[in-house]
């Protein structure tokens, strides 16, 4: 459960990320601040500081795992501010890594999952109740298989508030930039860096700048498309191995042995495809079918160095040497002859994590509750609980209705999400004058985006920064005849990889909780940056309620 959860009426957004900085500069990113003795003689500790059990869980194509950690935050009290931010981050328990295990029709086995889930939470001296919040994240060749929603429900089940039940491949690449380490990396640098993500069936790639992740892609290469048992011989083929196989002539039976030499060709030819799309290059006639989401985009940014995670980049960085049945071994080592003769587009650049960047970022998993002013048609559509955040990235202060249309779309596609399909709450960045034409192109540019989900009747969820949330809701209910119930709220400061639960409306005062859950990464100013750019510590943990209309 949550603890020490405080509210506190106001009006708006008083302090900034100054604050925060003054704040970890005065203390340290991990001090622990002023707690209550073991006695709990300090009777306000409760009420500025909070603690959360966190578990991330990752089913991928290859190998499967859990990570425990804590996480403390604390409210920024120097500066009056109800806001709270995380301060320290503690690993508990990081488990075995399981390779994923599969069924002889090719399914995962939910039963050997759940032995292993079992296992993992005894080992971490936990109970399913004594975590608070977390996330599943399915994977690769993992989320395509028939029974991936009956694994999902089985960790859902376990316990725990989880919010992510699967990742789709644009959603895991920016995961995995940001557990591994290499987001904040490019932050700290201020340069543009090429995150590679090998896994065992995928491998994700992620244009970095600034600590901001401006584009993803994923492609079919990965190192365990053929496994091996102990005697060598072929265990399983996936379709896209099969297809390099046969181009280069090489036989793949199921239970016949493949030569080592065999084993490398295979390996070089899938990075020379993986070479193909991080270069920006025409894909060669094999490879074009390997291409699983839009091509990568640079933007005009040549990056300055690459970095790697993923099981596979275990291998590359030289912290691995062990076989485990797979190509893992012979795609690093045909990496590695790429970079040392430059076919890759940048040198490698070392990372903290590999295999675990994924699960990490599930893992840490942050908290945030929050008050702010709405607009709410139908009261009894509340609660609404784990609504993913699409964040429209708004340039111009001024956008037009199919600028707005545009951006909601985009934000949906990068998060592997189909408007119409689910619920979900549009975040909306506000910069302009609130007059009647700028309010209005945007509401007209929100219907214009969603017309499944307004069809569907689903609640219209939007998120803003600005306090126009009344304005705008408004103009949609009552000019652009939006029928579905709608539920408008601002003084939210949301990004990529949030999730919202908005609360029932509380009388007399008329006001309403949001809880925002934001995947939490790295530790210290320079790491706590989010997908679009936004430091994490401007809408970090925070407790408010503030009066609504």
């Amino acid at each position: 459960m949550l603890r020490g959860a405080y509210f506190h009426e106001g009006e708006g957004h008083d302090h900034d990320h100054d604050d925060w900085l003054r704040f970890i500069d005065h203390h340290g990113a991990d001090d622990d601040f002023g707690a209550a003795d073991d006695n709990g003689e300090d009777p306000t500790w409760a009420l500025d500081n909070v603690e959360l059990t966190t578990v991330g869980v990752d089913v991928g194509s290859s190998t499967s795992h859990l990570l425990f950690a804590r996480l403390h935050l604390q409210r920024l009290t120097q500066s009056l501010s109800s806001r709270f931010v995380v301060v320290k981050r503690e690993v508990l328990h990081r488990s075995p890594i399981l390779l994923t295990p599969y069924r002889p029709d090719g399914l995962i086995d939910v039963d050997a999952l759940q032995t292993f889930v079992d296992t993992a939470y005894v080992a971490a001296n936990l109970t399913p109740d004594g975590v608070d919040t977390g996330a599943v994240i399915l994977t690769g060749a993992a989320l395509e298989r028939a029974n991936a929603k009956a694994v999902a429900e089985l960790f859902a089940s376990h316990g725990g508030k989880f919010v992510c039940a699967s990742a789709g491949h644009n959603l895991e690449g920016i995961l995995a930039a940001h557990g591994s380490g290499a987001v904040a990396l490019s932050h700290e640098r201020k340069e543009t860096l090429l995150h590679v993500d090998v896994g065992g069936g995928t491998t994700k790639l992620g244009v970095l700048r600034n600590g901001e992740v401006l584009s993803t892609a994923a492609v079919h290469v990965g190192g365990r498309l053929v496994a091996f048992d102990a005697d060598e011989r072929i265990t399983r083929i996936e379709p896209s191995a099969r297809l390099v196989a046969d181009s280069l002539g090489i036989a793949l039976e199921l239970g016949a042995p493949l030569s080592s030499d065999d084993r490398r060709r295979l390996a070089t030819a899938l990075v020379d495809i993986l070479l193909d799309y991080v270069n920006g290059r025409e894909p060669s006639p094999v490879g074009k079918p390997f291409l699983l989401t839009e091509p990568l985009g640079l933007h005009g940014h040549k990056p300055s160095g690459m970095t790697f995670s993923g099981g596979v980049a275990e291998y590359v960085y030289g912290r691995e040497s062990t076989r485990y049945g797979d190509l893992g071994p012979d795609v690093a080592e045909a990496i590695t002859a790429a970079l040392a003769d430059g076919r890759m587009p940048a040198p490698a650049v070392p990372l903290g994590e590999g295999i675990r960047a994924t699960v990490l970022g599930a893992s840490q998993f942050s908290v945030q509750l929050s008050g702010n002013t709405v607009h709410i048609s139908d009261a009894s559509v509340l609660p609404l609980r784990n609504l993913p955040v699409v964040y429209a990235r708004l340039d111009s202060p001024k956008p037009g209705p199919e600028d707005v249309a545009q951006a909601i779309r985009n934000a949906f596609v990068r998060l592997d999400l189909v408007e119409g399909e689910h619920p979900a709450a549009v975040a909306l960045p506000w910069r302009g004058e609130p007059h009647y034409a700028n309010l209005r192109a945007l509401a007209d540019g929100i219907a214009q985006a969603m017309p499944r989900s307004l069809a569907a009747g689903f609640p219209l969820v939007i998120a803003l920064d600005g306090d126009i949330g009344a304005s705008l809701g408004g103009i949609l209910c009552e000019e652009l005849d939006v029928t579905a119930p709608m539920v408008s709220i601002d003084g939210l400061q949301l990004v990529e990889l949030d999730y919202v639960d908005v609360g029932e409306l509380i009388q007399p005062a008329n006001v309403v909780p949001v809880v925002v859950k934001s995947l939490a990464f790295g530790s210290g100013p320079s790491a706590a940056v989010t997908p679009n750019g936004v430091a994490a510590a401007d809408r970090h943990e925070h407790a408010r309620s503030k009066e609504g209309l």
